[in-house]
């Protein structure tokens, strides 16, 4: 054991070069690069603010991912807890100094990018799970004093979130975290009981959601009770996927785009404008390649000897799925709409960042697939 912790320390970088995921590393390029023609689109065919942004940070944060791979994952699970408490921090501060738009303060201004600490807390919670179940055995998962920790861990920064107000990514934090407790071992009884609470709540949960919430709610049942104001984007959603039709109305084409009756097509509608112009094939592909991607995740996870590596990288995985699934049912009309975007193709360099950095600890899973972590 000792001789291959020694070989794998003393990898080259070209070893390491050759250690990389091609194609996970592929999928996530191909995907970065139709994210940046269908941010062309939005843009009507020019390369304005949201295309040139979106462009240019995919390119620098796909860089960054590359550099941070290099990194042993050993240095991933020493760093767990303070990368947690450092997005913690930056939640706090965002939750009582941040910008405010739109009603909502969830960003602080780091002068290079305006942050949105909740994209991070999604990688961070996950993170500091897997570091905190490395050497947790199996038995001891479902012991009480052994649940109070993470349940802590998970409810603050969901109450920070839940304050900005932005409750649909406080439910994807809350999803990511319930997944690695699922994944260490959780007993299937604690999730059917935290289940019944829920249901049994929802009347008195309702009731303290913010006037729009409850308009979402609402809109979800029966949008065209308001096919003009709440119910607007939804219905305009459908019709743009439905008259895409099977191959598309292609590149450019767009007309629910072009003509402006789909509003925010640049953020979590995306897919509906990718969808309109390229038709049930493309969106299809997409799928694909989507699905690839998170199957890489998952062998990546199922080769790496380290616990830490593996629980990671089945969490992430199974985290990229409930996004997009999450997204791809909103803009469908399946869910109501929540504010998930679509990994990599949505606009949002918080979201991009996060995303980017959680590919980086897989791939440094991938290169570093024989070191154990005591």
């Amino acid at each position: 054991m000792f001789q291959r912790r020694a070989i794998t320390n003393q990898l080259t970088f070209f070893q390491k070069l050759r250690s990389f995921d091609f194609i996970l590393l592929g999928c996530i390029l191909i995907i970065g690069i139709i994210s940046c023609y269908s941010m062309y689109s939005t843009d009507g065919g020019e390369l304005l603010y949201h295309s040139k942004s979106h462009i240019v940070r995919f390119f620098v944060f796909f860089g960054m991912m590359i550099i941070l791979s290099f990194f042993n994952i050993k240095f991933w699970h020493s760093t767990g807890y303070l990368f947690y408490v450092i997005v913690l921090g930056f939640l706090i501060w965002a939750s009582f100094y941040g910008i405010t738009a739109s009603g909502s303060q969830r960003w602080i201004n780091l002068y290079f990018i305006n942050l949105q600490p909740s994209e991070l807390m999604k990688i961070a919670i996950i993170v500091c799970f897997a570091k905190y179940y490395h050497r947790t055995q199996v038995s001891d998962v479902n012991s009480f004093k052994n649940l109070l920790l993470p349940i802590a861990i998970l409810i603050i920064p969901i109450v920070l979130v839940i304050s900005q107000p932005d409750l649909g990514t406080s439910i994807l934090i809350a999803l990511s975290g319930l997944v690695v407790l699922w994944l260490a071992g959780l007993n299937i009884k604690y999730f059917i009981y935290s289940s019944l609470i829920f249901i049994i709540s929802m009347p008195f949960v309702i009731a303290f959601l913010e006037p729009y919430q409850k308009l979402r709610i609402l809109t979800f049942f029966n949008p065209d009770k308001d096919p003009l104001g709440a119910g607007y984007q939804i219905i305009q959603s459908k019709i743009a996927i439905g008259s895409g039709g099977l191959t598309g109305k292609g590149f450019l084409r767009g007309t629910q785009s072009y003509l402006d009756f789909l509003p925010e097509k640049h953020t979590d509608f995306i897919f509906t404008l990718f969808s309109e112009e390229h038709g049930f094939t493309g969106s299809l592909l997409l799928l694909v390649l989507y699905a690839v991607m998170i199957f890489r995740i998952l062998r990546i996870g199922s080769l790496t000897r380290s616990y830490f590596a593996k629980l990671y990288c089945f969490s992430f995985g199974s985290a990229i799925f409930i996004y997009i699934t999450v997204n791809m049912s909103m803009v469908l009309g399946l869910l109501p709409i929540v504010g998930s975007p679509l990994p990599i193709m949505s606009y949002g360099g918080s979201s991009m960042l996060a995303t980017m950095i959680g590919f980086s600890i897989v791939m440094s899973a991938k290169i570093y697939n024989k070191q154990v972590i005591s």
